[in-house]
């Protein structure tokens, strides 16, 4: 079962998904689209782990989050689990929150370095190309844009090695401002 909730963010509306234990998705979405594929679904904010990333939005929306909640040595506590056999990552932010998109083992190891740029900090394609061991910046480029949880694992701060910002799913400008604000570090509010 898939429990959905829904978060208003400054950036727009955002999808939260879990199976009921983890978080599976945290995505952008246009309003109108999502209004009708609420059927079906249960909304569930009261679900421990949708809770714990409304909380982590909050924060990082506010401010309050300026360091970088997945990577293990930060003073959250947060540490990222091992590689399954499934193709899965752990990532417990808070000692609540656990992520754990579904994917290829190419996809998991994108993913796992995507975790390792701090907050504030940008790569390229091509360097988490190197950190995966992989010739390809484009395959790189294809996995970070198949990286169904926004934020938490932070598929915004991959640019492209000339310097200008690269795809983003949920597009430029949302993009740009992200970048923009974790940039400045240190804001009170996201929009500065």
């Amino acid at each position: 079962m898939v429990f959905t909730a829904t978060y208003h963010s400054p950036l727009g509306l955002a999808v939260i998904e879990s199976d009921g234990e983890v978080l599976t998705g945290l995505r952008f979405a246009d309003e109108k689209a999502w209004a009708g594929k609420m059927e079906g679904r249960k909304a569930a904010a009261a679900i421990p782990v949708i809770a714990a990333t409304i909380r982590w939005l909050d924060d990082y929306f506010s401010g309050k989050r300026t360091g970088n909640a997945t990577m293990g040595k930060q003073p959250e506590n947060v540490t990222i689990g091992k590689q399954t056999e499934n193709a899965t990552i752990g990532v417990k932010a808070d000692a609540r929150i656990v992520v754990q998109p579904g994917g290829t083992m190419f996809q998991q190891r994108v993913w796992q370095a995507l975790l390792a740029i701090p907050y504030g900090e940008t790569v390229s394609y091509g360097e988490i190309a190197r950190m995966v061991s992989c010739r390809s910046a484009q395959a790189v480029g294809q996995a970070v844009g198949a990286n169904p949880i926004a934020l938490l694992i932070p598929c915004h701060r991959v640019i492209a090695a000339n310097g200008n910002l690269g795809g983003y799913a949920y597009g430029e400008e949302r993009k740009k401002r992200l970048l923009a604000c974790e940039q400045q570090g240190k804001h009170k509010t996201f929009f500065c």
